[in-house]
């Protein structure tokens, strides 16, 4: 992590880890695109399987589509030795799947989150939610049309989001 700022969520993703084209119809089968999506597991199926496994226990417990056509799947705990570090994996479903959230929306975008300490996951996690909750992020995700998009897009709120209190609209613009 860096000190000077805090781990961004797009710092924490590649082209490789976006699938802006998910196939599944279910969501056994999303998160199971979503595990194969993980650049840190692809050498390792009994890594992969070992993250499903805690996913599809996580998700028996109650799911984790938040609304709004998206979903933050993770594990109930941190993975400790699976990874070394914080993993973000983003998935996009043409037309969703059922997800189990409360609005029953079709889900259609996924933030798949893998973390080695408790720390981390609920940072990451509580970043996450925060970003979801715009709706024109979203609309924009939707839309994105390659992953290097998704992600510049995510880094734009991100960035606009770290803008202190203190640097209000007029500030902002710089000296009249």
């Amino acid at each position: 992590m860096n000190a000077a700022r805090p781990t961004l969520v797009s710092d924490l993703l590649s082209p490789g880890a976006i699938n802006l084209n998910l196939k599944g119809a279910d969501r056994d089968s999303v998160l199971r695109e979503l595990v194969e999506q993980v650049p840190q597991l692809r050498a390792r199926p009994e890594g992969r399987e070992t993250l499903l496994r805690a996913l599809l226990e996580r998700e028996s417990l109650h799911s984790t589509g938040v609304g709004d056509g998206v979903a933050l799947p993770h594990a109930r705990n941190a993975l400790v030795g699976l990874v070394d570090g914080c993993i973000m994996v983003l998935g996009r479903h043409p037309r969703g799947i059922p997800f189990g959230a409360e609005d029953r929306a079709p889900t259609q975008l996924f933030f798949l989150i893998v973390a080695p300490t408790v720390t981390e996951h609920l940072s990451m996690l509580a970043r996450v939610s925060r970003l979801v909750r715009d709706a024109r992020l979203r609309r924009d995700l939707l839309n994105a049309t390659t992953p290097e998009q998704a992600i510049r897009l995510i880094r734009e709120l991100e960035l606009k989001m770290q803008v202190p209190a203190s640097a209000g609209p007029a500030s902002a613009a710089g000296p009249r």
